[in-house]
């Protein structure tokens, strides 16, 4: 349940540092009072002079992830987004202090070194930050330069709630305790990552996948970029509706064409999920519209048009027995009718007949597209048991359907271990506490302790890297959180 507040004082923050809070690379503030309140809003102060010092007071690996002009529009001062919880405040002087702050913080050892010079100490105030779920417009007179440090009384109180915080319980807790103790960073190697992927001038979708995944390992908080479509991928949406185009004319375009591009597509998706498409069988007059012979052979015809006739079983089994001259890989090999229009009883009869399954345009795009979210997830031999002799669309979606249960599941123990860590303030847990946990959910389906670990192995190997696993001094299983499962 959320705590909600009536807020009218604001800390001023530098733009820069401000960024660093939202970012989570840090959990301090500079102010120039010992005292704060329990909670106010952080007003985001712009500083003439920052642009020729920014380079002295902040380190570098920072300063490449943000632009040093602030974007102003039409004259406006920057909103305020941000509201924080006082936790504690320090006081810092000595040169020891300023390197060991400098390697937790985004500022410089020179740079606390200058402001010291100035002031002869820092009060560095522990701040609980959470976003605002709507901006609030600030005023010249809230962010002139010289309030910066200092807190202002708003003319109005502000409603603000605690159901967005940038980092989690735990992070939070663990940037604090590093800070109190003064403990070294504990993945330096990553922040050398993630300063590298923020030098880039231009950066791939993959970058900013590895450098979300880097910044979540660092316990920093980050927005998941969102995944666009390769422009080479954009075939993957439009397979049922070639397939619904190859029954009427349009665009100019004959209905030979217009099958054949419905055909070149359904090629595509079945090289897409995995198999290996044997161009020496392609279609066209005596050949195979599809023919496949790895992870197992998969012979078919893509037929356009608003039925599909009653030679369709008997062309694929005269070509089928032409092409592949092994019986026994005739036998064992998928059989596959696919087009958009209605099979006729007879087509129907003779495909349970020979073993053919007719499926929809609609349903290869549903794996295709299941496949782009969550590579790997079809297996083609699985998927195999599902191309049921006849109409096989029914058959094909529960095999759809039980895969998406099967990543809702992990996504379910991946976020489930995620807030039992951070509940427990642990860095990690044993598989007796973690199934116990799942137990006690009573989340379906029920699994046993064995199964349990099977799936926490799973999650937690190199090729999915959801959770982490270590060994304890008695050899047992112990794993951690590491990002999340999106389905």
């Amino acid at each position: 349940m959320s705590d909600t507040f009536l807020v009218s004082t604001a800390l001023c923050v530098p733009v820069l540092d401000l960024e660093a809070l939202m970012q989570g690379r840090t959990v301090v503030a500079m102010s120039k009072a010992f005292r704060c309140a329990p909670y106010f809003l952080l007003c985001p102060v712009e500083l003439p002079e920052l642009n020729s010092h920014a380079k002295q007071l902040y380190r570098s690996g920072f300063l490449s992830s943000v632009p040093l002009q602030q974007p102003v529009i039409g004259g406006q001062t920057p909103p305020i987004t941000a509201w924080a919880k006082f936790e504690d405040c320090k006081i810092y002087s000595e040169v020891e202090e300023l390197r060991a702050l400098s390697r937790l913080t985004v500022w410089t050892t020179e740079g606390l070194q200058a402001i010291i010079t100035e002031r002869n100490r820092i009060f560095l105030a522990s701040l609980r930050v959470f976003q605002l779920h709507q901006p609030i417009e600030t005023r010249e007179a809230w962010v002139s330069p010289d309030k910066a440090g200092r807190f202002i009384q708003l003319p109005n109180h502000f409603p603000v709630d605690d159901t967005l915080p940038v980092l989690s319980d735990q992070k939070f807790a663990r940037q604090h305790q590093r800070l109190e103790q003064f403990a070294p960073p504990p993945h330096p190697e990553l922040e050398k990552l993630e300063a590298a992927f923020a030098f880039r001038s231009q950066s791939s979708l993959t970058d900013e996948v590895l450098r979300y995944e880097t910044r979540n390992l660092l316990g920093w908080h980050s927005h998941r970029p969102a995944t666009p479509i390769d422009p080479n991928l954009d075939w993957i949406h439009k397979v049922a509706a070639l397939g619904n185009r190859s029954m009427e004319e349009d665009e100019g375009k004959s209905n030979y064409q217009a099958g054949a591009d419905f055909e070149i597509a359904v090629r595509d998706s079945l090289q897409y999920l995995g198999f290996k498409i044997e161009l020496s069988h392609r279609g066209g007059a005596g050949g195979l519209d599809l023919a496949c012979s790895e992870p197992y052979a998969l012979i078919g015809e893509c037929k356009s048009g608003k039925r599909i006739p009653n030679d369709t079983a008997v062309q694929l089994l005269n070509l089928g027995t032409l092409r592949l001259t092994d019986k026994e890989t005739y036998r064992t090999a998928a059989k596959l009718i696919i087009g958009p229009g209605e099979p006729t009883s007879q087509l129907e009869k003779a495909a349970k007949v020979h073993g053919m399954a007719i499926i929809n345009p609609t349903t290869l795009e549903n794996l295709v597209q299941l496949h782009h979210q969550h590579p790997g997830s079809i297996d083609l031999l699985q998927l195999k048991e599902y191309l049921a002799d006849g109409r096989a669309d029914d058959e094909v979606d529960k095999y759809i359907q039980k895969v998406k249960a099967q990543l809702a599941l992990r996504a379910y123990i991946v976020d489930q271990i995620r807030h039992y860590l951070e509940d427990a303030k642990a860095d990690d847990a044993n598989v007796d506490s973690l199934h116990a946990v799942y137990v006690v959910s009573k989340r379906a389906p029920s699994l046993s302790r064995e199964e349990f670990h099977e799936i926490l192995i799973e999650l937690s190997s190199p090729l999915a890297g959801y959770l982490g696993r270590r060994k304890d001094s008695d050899g047992k299983d112990h794993f951690y959180f590491l990002r999340e499962l999106h389905v």
